[in-house]
């Protein structure tokens, strides 16, 4: 089983709290550690997206799970992070894609664009997905390499 580090802003908060009770009850996830917030109070979305991706760049945690107003701009921050492979993800082949070709270990939500069903479905497919070998690998590899020559 992974260990999952999960945060979120403000507009993501309430479905990460869903999330967290999700993976610890339902999925039986014994590492989900909640990197914050606490409250729904507001917050800037980098700083919580930023521990995220840096817990798994240090190789704390496998996967991280943030949740912020709409996903885009805690994806934008997670990819500038070196190893850390972020996607947003909005439905099922969006989530396969970027687990089994671009063996993304971080994923991102947009807590007030994807209801909590959907959202339950996306995490879990994740988690149930392979990355894949040989062209995907190779591919995933070209893109590590630009890390290397910035």
């Amino acid at each position: 089983m992974y260990r999952i580090s999960i945060a979120s802003d403000h507009g993501g908060y309430r479905l990460k709290n869903v999330l967290i009770k999700y993976l610890r009850e339902e999925l039986s996830y014994e590492i989900v550690d909640d990197l914050g917030p606490f409250d729904s109070g507001s917050v800037n979305y980098p700083e919580y997206a930023l521990l995220v991706a840096r817990s798994i760049a240090m190789g704390h945690y496998d996967i991280g799970i943030m949740l912020d107003g709409v996903g885009i701009g805690s994806t934008m921050l997670a990819n500038k992070v070196d190893g850390v492979r972020c996607a947003m993800c909005y439905d099922d082949f969006t989530t396969n894609n970027a687990r089994e070709h671009n063996h993304a270990n971080m994923l991102c939500i947009g807590g007030q664009t994807i209801g909590d069903t959907l959202a339950k479905a996306i995490v879990k497919k994740f988690l149930n997905t392979t990355p894949a070998p040989g062209r995907h690998a190779d591919r995933v590899q070209m893109i590590m390499d630009v890390e290397l020559m910035s």
